[in-house]
């Protein structure tokens, strides 16, 4: 599997000839969606979900799928371009997406300032998890852990336990284009604490890199 790290908490994975792009949000550029097959929304703030993104994206692949929990896909009932290719994601569903099998984990955002939203987290091909702005710690075992280590919604002690508790082999910073080249500093920092609580590679890919998940 291939992962490439895009603004913020967007990431796209390319496994088994089908390409997978999570959250791409408001901070993201709508050029992240070209060639997916299938578009996964964990929630419905602004930097993990933009409509007008996903209806460019319908629009240049008319086999588009987009998956989403149910408060997302209310929001996109009266986009003509996604009409029936939105689909609803909650938890213990088992999703085959593009032939890739896809797990949903959770049901809430983590606390914050604002009213609570659903929030909902994908495990992909049994080795990907990417928990959205939440601390689901899936049922079942992962890989490969996409971390959160930046926003109002989490504390630095809060990142290093989620990653001890999920107890991934690897993990690559999300969550983190909300901050500077300091805050990115402070996010290489906190990354460098996982590794050692959880004793396993926690690393920041830059914004278009990839590496492949062996």
């Amino acid at each position: 599997m291939r992962l490439t790290k895009f603004e913020h908490a967007c990431v796209r994975l390319e496994h088994a000839g089908t390409t997978l792009v999570l959250d791409p949000g408001a901070l993201s550029d709508a050029e992240v969606t070209r060639g997916a097959d299938a578009i996964l929304i964990t929630h419905e703030h602004f930097d993990h979900f933009e409509p007008k993104t996903l209806r460019a994206a319908a629009t240049a692949n008319p086999d588009l799928a987009i998956w989403a929990p149910a408060s997302v896909v209310a929001k996109l009932s009266d986009v003509e371009e996604l009409t029936g290719r939105v689909h609803t994601a909650a938890h213990g569903d088992a999703l085959s997406v593009g032939g890739v099998e896809v797990h949903v984990y959770g049901e809430w955002h983590a606390p914050t300032h604002l009213d609570p939203v659903s929030n909902v987290g994908y495990r992909i091909a049994g080795t990907v998890f990417h928990p959205g702005d939440a601390f689901t710690v899936p049922e079942d075992s992962v890989d490969t852990l996409l971390l959160p280590t930046t926003g109002p919604w989490l504390k630095s002690i809060e990142i290093l336990e989620f990653a001890q508790k999920v107890g991934a082999r690897q993990g690559f910073s999300i969550h983190d284009g909300i901050v500077n080249e300091i805050g990115l500093v402070v996010v290489d920092n906190i990354l460098n604490a996982t590794s050692t609580r959880t004793g396993v590679p926690f690393t920041r890919l830059p914004v278009g890199d990839s590496t492949d998940l062996t």
